[in-house]
């Protein structure tokens, strides 16, 4: 039988029926195909998980009294300045005082992803330098700020005086006067198009806004609604400063179901499924305010089975927590996130079969690159990130590896930037870290372990206990038996490889020594006690 083979031109016209499908908001309902968001909604637990074609590539937890304040708008009081580090302490009502630093407290110049729109000439204002914070916002005075990266371990959470209000199609910057569109509109008719709209557009004096990617198709009219609740949204805040004495938070972002309504509810996704009735009529009122192709998208998916597990995706999210990930060609990253950086390590593993080494090893490294770029946006990890990939020869090998990062990362929301592979194979990349990652959320440090994931060996804890007993034996202050108390593994030990270093230990000694397990006792502790008096004389 002939292989039958798509040209370009079938192709493009299968690509076009599915859009168009899409558009019409039919098409196929397998969760698996295209771009799908599950939501699954429990008492003290709510998840979403982005899917594309089957592939897990974005997952959020948000439970019960968790309080998410990234992105929330405070009224502080500066609590303390501290000149060596070039910020200042803000009492926000919270546990930790926020840390803002001079430069945040800066009005900020675009972002390089935006292209910035004339409206004709602004207000002057002044212009003021990091010299001049500590003078207008001194010690004891009053400062409206912005959660621009939430507690993580010990440290509290970041802010700025940039403060941004985001929409469905628009960000309103009430303290700004700047304007620009998303980078990521790439089409130049629909550029021009919506700078068009934008330079039309009423906003109060000393305001901006820009256009998110999701303004992409979107008629004037729907942007007018978007600015309109925007400010309507700001003057709520506005009455909330006013109204109330520092410190206090004055705005909120929504749930995380609402979030995603708001920002993933876009064209390229192709349905939503919730299991929950209550909030499938939530989301369908958010995407109707949309178009009613948007509204037609989301579905509930009725069943006692949890949707995820129902629908085949639980594997790929316990991967999430996994420190070993394995590639389609057989190879494997193992990530490891430390105090300092993320490190990744790449592996041929079973991917041994190829007689073109050179080939083997690239292909090896762009699947690595692919799955990094998908694990950080999975797990939420970000800060500074290290990959040791599989040393290539040819510099024309590591290029194409570093622009698969550079491609994979680009669907990435947090800010990502990667260096290309050095000398010695390591490529380094940062990538904006908001909250915990997912790993720091979910599970706390061991108990047992200190949160290390060793133990000391028994052969350890055996000769810590021998140098101890020695100590005790030369100074002779206790000369009667002595019980020493120790894990039950540890005294297994004694019992068999070290009984008869334990029996030259005794003759040294006046009195007997006598071991006794604790089965409670923790590998690494210990205690001698006098079995006179039953006082102990050591204990660790």
């Amino acid at each position: 039988m002939i292989p039958f083979k798509l040209n370009n031109n079938t192709i493009y016209l299968i690509t076009m029926i599915k859009h168009i499908k899409r558009f019409l908001g039919f098409g196929s309902n397998n969760p698996m195909e295209g771009n799908t968001i599950l939501i699954n909604v429990e008492k003290l637990e709510r998840r979403v998980a982005l899917l594309e074609n089957g592939l897990l590539e974005e997952y959020s937890v948000e439970r019960e009294g968790d309080q998410n304040i990234v992105g929330g708008i405070f009224k502080g009081r500066v609590k303390n300045i501290e000149q060596g580090l070039k910020a200042m302490f803000v009492d926000i009502g919270l546990d930790k005082n926020a840390f803002l630093h001079f430069w945040d407290a800066l009005p900020a110049a675009l972002d390089a992803g935006l292209e910035e729109i004339d409206r004709g000439p602004k207000k002057q204002q002044k212009k003021i330098s990091s010299k001049d914070i500590p003078n207008i916002y001194p010690i004891g005075s009053e400062i409206m700020i912005q959660v621009s990266k939430g507690p993580i371990g010990t440290k509290g959470p970041r802010v700025t005086t940039n403060i941004s209000l985001a929409g469905r199609y628009l960000v309103l910057m009430p303290y700004t006067e700047q304007f620009g569109i998303s980078r990521k509109i790439e089409d130049p008719k629909e550029r021009i198009r919506l700078r068009t709209i934008m330079q039309k557009l009423t906003i109060p004096e000393g305001m901006g806004i820009i256009m998110r990617t999701a303004a992409i198709g979107t008629r004037k009219r729907h942007l007018i609604r978007d600015i309109a609740m925007l400010l309507e949204q700001w003057r709520d805040v506005e009455h909330q400063r006013d109204a109330r004495p520092a410190p206090c938070c004055v705005f909120q972002e929504p749930g995380l179901v609402e979030r995603t309504a708001r920002d993933l509810l876009t064209d390229d996704i192709d349905q939503v499924i919730c299991d929950c009735p209550d909030t499938t009529e939530a989301i369908k009122a958010v995407a109707g305010k949309v178009s009613r192709r948007a509204k037609r998208r989301v579905t509930y998916l009725a069943g006692h089975v949890p949707i995820f597990e129902r629908i085949g995706i639980q594997n790929q999210i316990d991967e999430a927590f996994s420190r070993q990930v394995w590639l389609p060609c057989g190879g494997y990253i193992v990530i490891d996130e430390t105090e300092a950086l993320i490190a990744i390590d790449v592996n041929t593993g079973r991917n041994r079969g190829s007689k073109d080494v050179d080939k083997m090893i690239m292909e090896t490294n762009v699947e690595a690159a692919q799955a990094v770029a998908r694990q950080l946006r999975l797990r939420n990890i970000g800060g500074l990130v290290v990959v040791d990939f599989i040393d290539m020869r040819h510099r024309k090998d590591q290029m194409t590896v570093y622009k698969t990062m550079k491609d994979r990362v680009k669907k990435d929301k947090a800010k990502t930037q990667v260096l290309q592979i050095s000398a010695i194979g390591l490529m380094e990349m940062t990538r904006q870290r908001l909250n915990e990652s997912l790993r720091d959320s979910m599970y706390e440090p061991c108990p047992y372990c200190q949160g290390r994931g060793r133990v000391k060996t028994t052969m350890t804890m055996s000769v810590e206990i021998q140098r101890q007993l020695n100590t005790l034996i030369q100074k002779n202050t206790h000369q009667g038996d002595l019980v020493v108390m120790v894990n039950t593994e540890v005294l297994n030990r004694f019992r068999t490889e070290d009984s008869k270093i334990l029996m030259e230990l005794e003759r040294q000694h006046t009195g007997r020594l006598i071991f006794r397990s604790d089965p409670g006792m923790h590998r690494e502790r210990f205690a001698v006690i006098d079995s006179s008096n039953e006082k102990t004389i050591f204990q660790v």
